[in-house]
Order: structure tokens, then sequence, then C-alpha cells
């Protein structure tokens, strides 16, 4: 009776068992199928990402060439822009419509840079300034000449890399490191030096003038004149005493001396040439005028006379 009851338990047990193996089972097949769906899902996202990357891939130079397009447009529009102010702003300012006139000349100035070696760092840095100015003068002129800087070198090589870099990129210059004399052929130059007999009277377009590159104060005096008569080259000093009368030396600084010769060559008379270019602080008058300036002083000196007490005591002192 006993193993009966044993043996019903057993079956019992077993059929209870039965079941979960089998709920067991299917939950497996489950799981199976979810990561099944699971990886079909992200494969697809994969390759949708990776259709999409493929096309940005491909579609790259379309872009690239699409935003150069814009680019462009963008750049055409601004020109055109700026193109049209300009036009209105010449209209209305006279001097812009000059420099719309501009015609080069074709004679030469040539500043000479072979004294280097006579001068102190503080005077070369003072020639670098005036080649620059020489240069500034020369692009806004009306009648631009053809600028030569020979025998650069040394110092002055030195001050331009050190305070202006950007000179390696100066348009419509000529930059030489040989010296003139074996650049331009003897016939046509001319040596321009205050300390020369000769008087330029008039500029001749087939000539090169040199320009002494030379900040001495008088150390050096006459040393481009000598200079001149040894390498057997014309020279001449500009008709200077003839127009002005100055209350300094005659020398000029290399900027005046080429700023002088474009504005002979806008105004053609040397009168006009002077006086739009020298410094008041020279004392620069017309010849001419220096009477009527004395008889104006001497007038003025009268009246402050006449209107001072005889009886003060600056008078009283003067007198004794």
């Amino acid at each position: 009776m006993a193993d009966t009851e044993t043996n019903d338990t057993k079956k019992s047990d077993s059929a209870t068992k039965q079941p979960q193996c089998a709920n067991g089972a299917n939950g497996n097949n489950n799981n199976k199928v979810d990561n099944e769906a699971e990886n079909q899902t992200k494969s697809k996202r994969q390759m949708k990402k990776l259709l999409k990357q493929q096309k940005w891939e491909e579609e790259r130079e379309l872009r690239k060439q699409r935003r150069k397009e814009r680019k462009q447009q963008r750049r055409l529009q601004r020109q055109n822009r700026d193109d049209e102010e300009q036009l209105e702003g010449d209209a209305q300012n006279p001097k812009k419509r000059l420099r719309r006139e501009v015609t080069p000349s074709p004679l030469r100035l040539v500043v000479d840079c072979s004294f280097d070696s006579l001068m102190l760092m503080k005077d070369v840095r003072k020639l670098h300034k005036q080649i620059q100015r020489c240069y500034a003068e020369n692009r806004r002129a009306l009648h631009p000449v053809q600028f030569h800087l020979t025998s650069l070198g040394g110092q002055l090589k030195q001050s331009l890399d050190e305070r202006d870099k950007g000179w390696v990129n100066w348009k419509e210059i000529n930059i030489e490191t040989a010296h003139y004399s074996e650049l331009i052929a003897k016939e046509e130059l001319v040596c321009l030096t205050s300390d020369s007999p000769n008087v330029l009277e008039e500029l001749d377009q087939k000539k090169a003038y040199v320009i002494g590159g030379l900040v001495d104060h008088n150390h050096h005096k006459g040393i481009t004149f000598e200079k001149a008569k040894e390498l057997g080259i014309e020279h001449a000093q500009l008709p200077l005493s003839s127009f002005v009368k100055m209350n300094s030396r005659k020398v000029l600084a290399v900027n005046h001396v080429f700023e002088i010769i474009l504005a002979y060559l806008e105004k053609g008379n040397w009168k006009d040439a002077f006086f739009t270019v020298l410094p008041q602080r020279k004392g620069a008058v017309a010849i001419g005028q220096e009477g009527a300036n004395a008889a104006k002083k001497e007038d003025d000196d009268d009246d402050s006379d006449s209107d001072s007490d005889p009886d003060s005591s600056e008078q009283t002192e003067k007198r004794t």
C-alpha cells in the first residue's frame, strides 16, 4: 500500500515538473526571438547610418563646390557694391577723380644706399623712414616715377627686416643690391647734389636722377659730389636758390628731393614744386618776398615802439 502511494507521489511530481520544463523552453525561445529582432533592428539602424555616411562622403565635393560658388557670389556682390560707392565718392571728391587720371612718368629716380657704412644706426633708421615716405608719395602721385633703390644691404636692410617686414612686397619699385652705376648707362645718369656748380633748369624724362641716401649732419659734406666726379657721372643741383630764400642750409632730406621732383612733374614749374614740399621749419621764403617781409617786420617794430611807454623801466634800461 505504501509503495503504491509512493509511486503515485512520484508520478504527481513528475507531472508537475514537466510543465515547468516546457515553460522554461518556451521562455528561452521567446528570448532568442526577441534578441534576433533587436539585432535585426540594430542592423537596420546601422545600415541606415552607414548609407547616410556614405552619401555624405559622396556629396562632399558637391558641397565644397556649392560653398565656393556662394563665396564667389558674395565676393562679386561686395565688389560691385564697393565699386558703386567708390564711383559716388569719386564724383564728389576731386582728389579721387585726379587719382583715376594717373599717368606714370618714364623719368627714373634712384636712391643710392651705398653710404650705409658711413652712418650710425639711428641715422640709418631716419633714412629708412625717408625711403618709406618716398615710396608712399610715389604711389599716390599723379605722375609716379620709375623708383629705384640700389646698393641695398647692411644696416638699412636690417632696419627694413626688423621694422618693416612688408617691404619685400612693395610694388612699383626696383630694389637692387648692385650699385646704380652697374645697372644704368653712365650717359643717362645725373647725380643730384647741392655741391654741384651746375643748376638743373628742367628735367629730362630720359634721364635717371640719383639722390644720395645719406643722413650725415654735415659729417661727410660733399661726398656725393666727389663720388659723381669719381665715376664720371653728370651732376647738378636743384634750382633752389633761384626761387627760395632759406634760413637753414640748402641740403634737403632724401624724401624732400624726391617729393619736389614729383611736384614739379605735376605742376610744371620749380617755384610751386618747392613751396608745395618744403617744410615751414626751414623758413622758406620766395625770392622777391623777403624785402616785403623785412619792410613789414620794420613796420611792426615801429608800431611796437610807439605803443610802449618811453618812461617805463624796460625802456630806461635799454637806453642806459
